[in-house]
């Protein structure tokens, strides 16, 4: 039966009440109103208050017999209760006696104390928090006071099942009386015997007025008193405790509720009109419900304010700080406390004012009780002095100095060689000019510097330039916030060669510095302090703190106020230790489930203890509750002490104990710090006279799945010492147990382990590796033979501690370390959950597996010592190396893997090593120990050494290399790299990161002070290190420097980037509804989402990630759209600031990990930087990719480019077998001749670079819509998920088969036709040329790859990932070898069929996006717009007037279609092939379903095709065609597709088929049977006693006949009588321009002989039937050759003799 409270003044049930409790009317609920009232208006007059009883309504009674006061306060506050109990005069006049006699002014804090503390009130518990919202006081007679949270909670029965506390006797507490009803005497929980309650059934919703009574000055001051007394403010705290027994239950105890009975759930809707406390309202309903306006608004001034503020802000605040812990209970949640509602606004008088602001400064420092959460360590120091390295960094960059703050994007700079063959190349320029209605235009060099052309600007508006300061002016790239760099050339900027590169015009702006846009630069205004968490808001973290420092002070003020309860009410001990237990157990689960033997122990004693004899000591007892440090538990122990007295001790100590080692571990330091230093004052010893053995004991793990225990029989772990990712000792084995359970499920050991091996030999960044392993349990699943595919051990997971910290000593106290857990063996967080979601119940994000090893702790510290500094003298080398050992060390130099006599080989030349590039990486592995007494000679030979360049210093940033003074020695070497450079390793320094061992290191400090200084730097680092802060292994460290970097990179760069990522959350919100949203509702979806962008735009502008120096205004809604793949990726159309730019187009994707792609673009990216270094401009595409979270990202989208697929299937679905779609596409959009040869270029180019770039980097999954064709020509690849010869798979179906794609229809645009011409010998010439340049660079890429393998990507985790790169730059090859290997490629590819059927099977999955193109695109293959009837004119009258021949490219038929049109008296003509009549006819099929389209003519011809009959007999079918077609329905006969086929081309202009017959230079030339044509090229090299021949390419051959020969190449050494010198390559077939690329070898051939030999080369046509024909051949005499250097050159071929 539902209750309501008495607070309204409601009587007690009369026996006649009590047969109607089931229902009350509407009638009966007003008579008894009125009754109420009437009877409240007696009273009133019956009443008259004096001056001792007003006083008495200050300390009234708060217990059960609190009637007296309320009907005494009626008398001096408003009318105000409909319903009201009257009180016996007998009962007023106890009340009156019993207070009235206490004098305020003259109570001391000492004797309120010990009225509160009076024995009647301790054995009977009082509320120790209380909610001033609820609507009404409550007055029972039996309302016990529970020493808990009030939590009504009216729409659930309680849970508890303890007996009712005995009543509390009169006189323990002043009544007060609040403004909206409540009183102090109301029990927290409603008792469980019926209470004089009046039952209401059906009541109609009407307000009830509650006006604040008034207070007394005698009341407000007592309530004062009492708020300044440490008990009242102890008393006050909620302890947020169940109080329910937790002996049966080994989970944490749920949220509190209050002891009500069994309560009807639908009836307490009819209850809602009461308003009672909102929290037991829904959060939505309370908000509503209950605004809180401002404090002091709608009250008079003379109303009290709430004397319970004082208590409830305090545990308020706490319970706010703490908010975000109880969000996120770890398994339950272990306690409800109490928040103060809003629905209660009192204006404050001054003296509470006063109090609140006390407890307010009391609030600031609620950590101060306990110092133990405030205790320094060794991980809070180290922040700290990164903070202050920090600070110091920011001092060093003044904001004034524009050198270092410009305040705006630098356009980066790339170095490359001039590839045109030219000593300069000249560039067109357009200048605007402020105040300028028409832009300068003029010509430049592109080797001109950026100075040059401002000075050359000036002058058309300065006409003496000598008053002009030229530095003072920049140039501004037009469409980007980026200016050129005034001290470099203008064509090193990567502006200007993408500008050279798409052949577009160079657009500039001359702004002087002053009216540059400065919004990024430091100001004096940005704070000096430097505060890690403080911009970390909008960071998302992969797990979050399950508790804060402040949030365990509220689970230590449950734990003492249960204590205290325990302590104070000895006979009901046995049943409050429960709760002092669950109270322990609670705050163990808040701390990861951490239990250490000291608290189980514990927790034993007490339970014994309970039972045994007591003996009262109130002194001891209040010091336990003062107790808030516990740092030893010998002030507890002394003096006469009753056994449970000590068992709470010792509990108290233990609890304090796993509290500090905690903290010690994750929880980070609070702002406030006290003056005390936690360092123990111990004598040190010098860890390298230090013998001992290292031990530890590894104890438990705790917080483990519950889904292990029933997956895995045994555990175990082994544990490895570790330097330079190698094992400084044999690993060793634990034993193996299983899982035990006490509070939670845990795993212990509690086995010493003992590393044989003395201190002294331990390098300074040793780590201590421990992985943990699970047994599998055969019989889990309910079946023996459940777990067959699943037999042996599974690696769980690893952590990884230094033993020695960063102030060097060695660690010998107690660590708690996170466990970081794996699936199939692969090193992945436990706080991702994905075992444990996959074996059982997931757990949740906050989660964390905690692993307990105990370190001794020495009677003296041991320290770590460096050697001494001695002066580093460059040795000198006096003997010289034999050459065949120096051969074989400078060899050795260039491996990268090394066996142990390799290494004992360097390691004895190590000082010779010094001249070969790249060797001081290998030296230092080969180093025989990184012991202390080894340093020295290590660090003497590292500062003597030649300086690295940067990119060869990045290899001592690798794991393989730990020890800290290598380490910062290559980082000094990076301190010459450019930041432009620097940009392109930023992702491999970022990483690095993971490899320093300690957070104040060398690296980090040189990436935050390049940040500084420059814009591109500091963004990209920002965005890289948001990224990895998802790392849950390194996250934290990668947080605090991410909060560096925030700190100094001042207030306009950080709003900038906030709101990048607001702007990248919408989008990936967006991104995902879209994604999540059924076909149909898609664009929807999509429209709905772009609004809540856009009105992002409408506040501010915003830079894209993608670069800083791309700013949008606002979404060209109309622009953008989605793409039709399984990650449904958006395609945003973005309205560029600079009105002088184009719009901005980028791919947003969700659901799919980019920092793969980002990786491979940065590979090629470096690649083509490296080629461009050169002086080989393969015309790459580079566009840009960034991560900005997990799984989600964004793209940078090429203009004008389209994929293969859609270029392929306009020649229907078997378009990929087809060799013209590519050729025909290009030429559609390039018609002018020399247009369309400049596309064919840029294609050879781009299709060689993209072929080497892919074999490298092991690019696979290509299909056809993963490349992609711009129409200039250039090819380029997109969507990178599988790399590094990860292969695509269909079942067991490996779909790429290739090294790489080059399928038939790109061969047809590099030769120019079907047939092979020396195009495709430049194409492999440039491949060939391509791939040494980058094997020149191996280490480079092997580096860069190394120093990723730590970042999470699931296809480069382990040394196989990197065998792969390196079995393909073949880097101890040579160049001819390597020349000839990547020519086997280049056919191998090229032949296979595998390629196109893969493009095939694609087209048909893709099927069902087919369809005609939409309207931004073009209809038809070759004509590259979409036109109608109404912009050509109707159509009267097409034909078909004649057919001609063309050999471009090849043979083939043009039939030209004659065509009149309405008001034209003179016809058209333009020409078109059968296949382009087939596409028509293809695609009306496809637009007109139902539609009976006319009989289209059989492409299949027996015999030729290409023959004036056919073409003839075509003719006439496609005549009668066209008529047909002309003559049907008008939908069909005038359809834009009808209109573009006969729409004229620029083709159709030059009207080359009337020319009847092919022009004179395309035609074969017969040779005369005498005549021999032709070159061949050779490269010829002479080393170790072997010559080398390798027959490269002949070009231009000439047969007897017209038809292609099949040649070969034969070669003699003359004279040669015996023909024992023969050799011949592979016959080439039907070609005149063959490539071979084939070494032929001639060993054992010294110089002296080879001096008097001729080489014989002839070239000969292999023939079935008859002969081989000889087609031409060439003598050359070897004495003419320098045979000490390679020879390549082309020689022409003669008719000599054969």
């Amino acid at each position: 039966m539902a209750q309501i409270s008495s607070g309204n003044g409601c009587l007690p049930p009369s026996p006649k009440m009590a047969l109607h409790r089931g229902a009350v009317d509407k009638e009966e609920a007003l008579r008894m109103e009125a009754e109420a009232l009437a009877r409240l208006q007696r009273e009133k007059r019956n009443t008259v208050p004096s001056p001792s009883l007003s006083s008495s309504l200050s300390v009234s009674s708060g217990s059960a017999s609190g009637p007296t006061s309320f009907a005494l306060a009626t008398s001096v506050r408003p009318e105000k209760d409909l319903i009201f109990f009257p009180e016996s005069d007998s009962k007023k006049q106890d009340d009156k006696d019993k207070f009235g006699t206490i004098n305020v002014d003259k109570l001391t804090n000492e004797e309120l104390e010990e009225l509160l503390l009076d024995d009647y009130v301790v054995t009977k518990p009082h509320p120790s928090s209380l909610s001033a919202s609820y609507p009404g006081g409550h007055v029972f007679n039996s309302a016990p006071f529970h020493q808990s949270s009030w939590t009504p909670s009216l729409s659930r029965p309680s849970s508890s099942n303890l007996s009712t506390a005995s009543r509390l006797q009169p006189g323990a507490f002043p009544t007060p009386h609040f403004p909206n009803g409540y009183n102090p005497t109301m029990a927290t929980f409603l008792p469980p015997r019926q209470p004089h309650f009046l039952a209401f059934s059906t009541v109609p919703p009407r307000p009830l007025l509650f006006h604040s009574p008034a207070v007394s000055p005698e009341m407000a001051k007592l309530f004062d008193k009492i708020a300044s007394t440490s008990e009242y403010l102890r008393n006050g705290k909620s302890s947020g405790t169940d109080m329910e027994s937790s002996n049966k239950s080994l989970e944490p105890a749920p949220p509190p509720q209050p002891a009500v009975p069994p309560v009807d759930l639908p009836s307490m809707s009819r209850f809602e009109w009461l308003d009672l406390d909102p929290l037991s309202m829904r959060r939505g309903d309370v908000e509503e419900a209950a605004p809180c306006p401002p404090v002091g608004e709608g009250q008079g001034s003379g109303q009290a304010g709430d004397p319970w503020d004082a208590v409830l802000q305090d545990e308020t605040e706490g319970r706010d700080r703490s908010a975000q812990v109880k969000m996120h209970p770890r398994r339950a949640s272990t306690g409800n406390a109490v928040t103060r509602s809003q629905s209660l606004s009192i204006s404050e008088t001054s003296s509470q004012q006063t109090q609140n602001k006390q407890i307010n400064k009391g609030n600031e420092k609620v950590l101060s009780k306990y110092p133990t959460l405030q205790e320094k360590d060794a991980q809070n120091l180290e922040v700290n002095a990164f903070c202050e390295d920090v600070a110091n960094l920011k001092s060093k960059f003044v904001h004034s100095d524009l050198s270092t703050n410009p305040g705006y994007v630098l356009s980066p700079v790339i170095s490359q060689q001039d590839v045109s063959g030219e000593s300069s190349s000249s560039v067109k320029v357009s200048i605007e000019i402020p105040d300028s209605q028409q832009p300068v235009t003029f010509t430049c060099d592109v080797s001109s510097s950026v100075e040059l052309l401002i000075i050359q600007a000036l002058c058309w508006v300065h006409d003496d330039l000598n008053q002009v300061d030229i530095g003072s002016y920049v140039l501004k790239v037009c469409g980007q916030e980026a200016v050129l760099q005034n001290k470099h050339s203008l064509g090193s900027h990567e502006y200007v060669q993408n500008c050279r590169k798409w052949e577009a015009e160079i657009q500039l702006q001359l702004l002087s510095q002053c009216t540059m846009k400065r919004d990024l630069a430091r100001t004096a205004d940005d704070s000096a302090l430097i505060d890690l968490e403080k911009h970390l808001g909008q960071v998302e973290r992969p797990f979050k703190e399950t508790v804060t420092r402040q949030g365990i002070v509220e689970y230590l003020e449950v734990y003492h106020n249960q204590i205290q309860l325990c302590l104070q009410n000895q006979s009901t001990q046995y049943k409050i230790v429960d709760q002092v237990i669950q109270a322990v157990k609670n705050l163990c689960c808040a701390l990861d489930e951490v239990e250490t033997p000291a608290i189980t122990e514990a927790v034993k004693r007490l339970r014994h203890a309970v039972n045994m004899p007591h003996t009262r000591s109130p002194k001891v007892r209040s010091n336990l509750f003062m107790y808030a440090d516990a740092k030893s538990s010998s002030s507890l122990t002394k003096g006469k002490q009753s056994p449970m007295e000590d068992s709470v001790a010792i509990l108290t100590n233990a609890v304090y104990q796993m509290v500090k080692l905690y903290l010690r571990s994750f929880c980070p330091t609070s702002s406030v710090t006290l003056n005390t230093d936690s360092t123990e004052n111990r004598d040190c010893r010098e860890a390298s006279g230090t013998t001992d053995h290292l031990q530890f004991t590894l104890f438990a793990l705790h917080g483990i799945p519950t889904s292990w225990v029933s997956s895995y029989e045994k555990y175990y772990m082994t544990c490895a010492l570790m330097h330079n990712n190698r094992n400084i000792f044999k690993p060793v084995q634990s034993k193996k147990v299983g899982t035990y359970k006490s509070f939670f499920y845990h795993i212990k050991w509690d086995e010493l382990i003992n590393f044989p091996i003395p201190v002294a030999q331990l390098p300074l960044e040793a780590m201590l590796n421990l992985s943990l392993y699970g047994v599998l349990n055969q019989n889990a699943g309910g079946s023996p033979d459940s777990n067959k595919q699943r037999k042996g051990t599974d690696l769980l997971g690893k952590v990884s501690m230094a033993l020695f910290d960063f102030r060097r000593p060695l660690h010998t106290d107690t660590f708690e370390l996170p466990v970081f857990l794996s699936r199939k063996r692969r090193l992945l967080c436990l706080w991702a959950s994905v075992q444990a979601a996959q074996t059982g119940r997931k757990r949740n994000l906050a989660e964390r597996i905690i692993l307990q090893v105990d370190f001794p702790c020495p009677t003296v510290n041991v320290l770590y010592v460096a050697p001494p500094v001695s002066s580093y003298v460059t040795p000198q080398i006096k003997e010289t190396l034999d050459p065949d050992i120096r051969r074989k060390v400078e060899k050795l130099c260039s491996h990268t893997s090394l066996t142990r006599a390799d290494r004992q080989l360097l390691w004895e030349y190590r000082h010779h090593c010094r001249e070969f590039e790249g060797s001081l990486a290998r030296v230092l592995a080969s180093t025989p120990s990184w012991e202390w007494s080894a340093l020295g000679e290590i660090h003497s030979l590292l500062h003597s050494w030649p300086p690295l360049s940067p990119i060869n210093a990045l290899e001592l940033l690798d794991s393989k290399f730990a020890e800290t003074e290598v380490r910062t020695v290559a980082v000094s070497w990076l301190e010459s790299i450019s930041n432009d450079e620097l940009t392109d390793y930023l992702p491999q320094l970022v990483q690095a990161l993971k490899f320093e061992r300690h957070l104040r290191n060398s690296l980090v400090m040189f990436l935050l002070s390049r940040a500084q200084s420059n814009v591109n730097t500091a963004h990209y680092l920002y965005w890289l290190l948001r990224d990895t802060v998802q790392d849950s292994q390194f996250g934290s460290c990668y947080e605090k420097v991410l909060g560096a970097l925030l700190c100094l990179c001042g207030g306009g760069m950080r709003a900038e980037l906030e709101k990048q990522t607001k702007l990248v959350q919408q989008l990936g919100t967006l991104a995902e509804n879209v994604r999540q949203a059924g076909g149909s509702s898609r664009q929807a979806v999509l429209q709905d989402g772009l609004e809540r962008v856009q009105s992002f735009f409408q506040k501010h502008t915003c830079r894209l990630p993608l670069s800083p120096s791309l700013v949008a205004t606002e979404l060209n809604v109309k622009g953008c759209s989605f793409f039709n793949s399984n990650a449904v990726p958006l395609k945003i159309a973005l309205v560029n600031a600079d009105p002088l730019g184009e719009e901005i187009n980028v791919m947003f994707k969700v659901g799919e990990d980019l920092r793969q792609d980002m990786l491979a673009l940065q590979m090629i990216r470096i690649m083509d930087r490296i080629w461009l270094q050169e002086g080989l401009d393969l015309r790459i595409v580079n566009f840009k990719c960034i991560s900005t979270g997990k799984d989600k990202g964004m793209v940078e989208l090429v203009p004008s480019s389209e994929t293969l697929r859609k270029i392929q299937v306009e020649y229907g679905v078997t378009g990929s077998f087809k060799d013209k779609p590519i050729a025909e596409w290009l030429r559609k959009y390039n018609p002018a001749e020399d247009e369309y040869e400049k596309a064919c270029e840029n294609f050879i180019y781009s299709c060689a670079g993209c072929c080497v770039a892919t074999y490298l980097l092991g690019i696979c999954d290509r299909h056809n819509d993963n490349i992609m064709l711009r129409s200039t020509g250039h090819m380029f690849h997109i969507d990178f998920g599988k790399f590094l010869g990860h292969a695509q798979m269909i079942g067991s179906f490996k779909r790429d088969r290739a090294p790489f794609v080059l399928t038939s229809d790109m061969a047809y645009v590099i030769n120019g036709g079907e047939r092979p011409t020396i195009r495709f010998q430049l194409f492999v010439d440039l491949c060939s040329q391509a791939y040494n340049l980058i094997r020149k660079h191996s280490n480079l890429f092997l580096n860069l790859l190394s120093l990723m393998m730590k970042s999470g990507l699931p296809e480069l985790t382990g040394h196989q990932d990197l065998m792969y790169v390196y079995d393909a730059l073949q880097p101890q090859t040579t160049d001819a070898e390597a020349t000839i290997f990547f020519t086997r490629l280049i056919e191998s590819s090229l032949g296979s069929m595998a390629t196109k059927f893969n493009f095939f099977i694609h087209n048909l999955a893709q099927l069902r996006f087919s369809g005609l193109p939409s309207n931004d695109e073009s209809i038809l293959s070759f004509s590259p717009r979409t036109y109608t009837v109404k912009q050509d004119g109707r159509i009267c009258e097409a034909s078909i007037f004649s057919f001609h021949k063309r050999y471009n490219p090849d043979k083939h038929y043009t039939y030209v279609v004659r065509i009149l049109r309405e008001g034209q008296t003179e016809p058209q003509f333009v020409f078109r092939t059968f296949d382009e009549f087939q596409e028509l006819h293809n695609k009306l099929s496809i637009l007109f379903p139902l539609w009976k389209l006319p009989g289209f003519p059989n492409k299949m011809v027996l015999g030729r095709t290409h023959i004036k009959e056919v073409a003839s007999k075509r003719k006439v079918e496609l005549n009668s065609y066209v008529h047909s077609l002309m003559r049907g329905s008008l939908e069909v006969t005038q359809c834009d597709l009808i209109y573009t086929f006969f729409h004229p081309v620029a083709r159709d202009d030059r009207m080359e088929g009337f020319e009847g017959v092919p022009k004179a230079q395309v035609l074969p030339q017969s040779p005369v049977s005498s005549r021999v044509e032709g070159e061949v090229k050779l490269s010829v090299s002479y080393r170790n006693s072997t010559l080398f021949i390798m027959v490269m390419h002949i070009r231009d051959l000439v047969s007897d006949d017209e038809a292609d020969p099949n040649p070969y190449v034969k070669t003699y050494l003359l004279p040669d009588p015996h023909k024992t010198s023969k050799r011949k390559t592979k016959i080439s077939r039907r070609t005149k321009n063959p490539t071979f690329n084939e070494m032929l070898v001639y060993s054992g051939y010294s110089k002296e002989t080879l001096n008097q030999r001729e080489l014989q080369l002839s070239v000969l046509s292999a023939e079935s039937l008859r002969e081989n024909c000889f087609l031409g051949g060439v003598t050359l005499g070897l004495k003419d050759f320098d045979l000490s250097r390679e020879t390549v050159k082309w020689f022409k071929l003669t008719a000599g003799p054969y």
